[in-house]
């Protein structure tokens, strides 16, 4: 991402933790609470931006995390590593002291995996421990992508039951997004008409972030041996 995505991304999700639907969200759930943990990453993980687990209970811990987030300073860095991304978001979850009825990871990215190991290992083996992820597609300027970045989304990042991609087109819809994604993930409801249509397009290839990378062929992947 570009510094502007950055910071519209992250402002995103501070707006999105303020507003009174993501706090009815919470409030309304079957345990009234949830606990979150936030991190951003690129290439790899910015290990300096994770935020602890917080639990949200009230709009009062919402507003905390928000302006937590807000007066930290926004950071750019190259290539996209969502299997890395993912790994990371995985074991942040086995050693949350909470115990969730439910585990998500969400995921936002412009581009596809292109560092690290491939990402649908990564997603298997998180789907696999129980976790759910859903992604948000950010199409503003997508980088590196042939074909759909929703689909590709659709395809190599979800997974588990319920999951979901949502994307988003321009910078003043990033906000409503993450609202509403982050509603979604709450709630457990979903806005079906924001969903990809998996069965109506194309499979992606889950390894066009790496094919477009110098030096591709000379490195080993097991799986591709397959």
């Amino acid at each position: 991402m570009d510094l502007e995505e950055a910071r519209v991304q992250r402002m995103g999700y501070v707006e999105a933790l303020r507003h009174p639907d993501f706090i009815n969200a919470v409030t309304a759930g079957l345990t009234g609470r949830i606990a979150i943990n936030y991190f951003e990453w690129a290439g790899s993980v910015n290990e300096t931006s994770v935020v602890g687990w917080q639990l949200i209970d009230d709009a009062q811990d919402a507003a905390a995390l928000a302006e937590h987030l807000a007066s930290r300073p926004v950071f750019t860095r190259r290539g996209t590593s969502i299997s890395n991304a993912i790994s990371f978001a995985s074991k942040l979850i086995s050693a949350s002291p909470y115990d969730a009825m439910r585990r998500v990871v969400d995921v936002s990215g412009d581009g596809p995996n292109n560092l690290g190991p491939p990402v649908d290992p990564a997603r298997n083996a998180a789907v696999a421990s129980g976790i759910i992820i859903n992604g948000l597609a950010i199409l503003i300027r997508p980088s590196g992508t042939q074909g759909s970045l929703d689909r590709y989304y659709a395809d190599c990042v979800i997974g588990g039951p319920g999951s979901f991609v949502l994307p988003v087109h321009q910078p003043e819809d990033f906000a409503v997004a993450i609202r509403q994604k982050l509603v979604m993930e709450v709630s457990g409801n979903q806005a079906v008409d924001r969903i990809i249509p998996v069965q109506t397009l194309p499979a992606s290839d889950c390894m066009m972030g790496e094919k477009l990378r110098p030096g591709f062929l000379d490195r080993v992947y097991p799986e591709l041996d397959k």
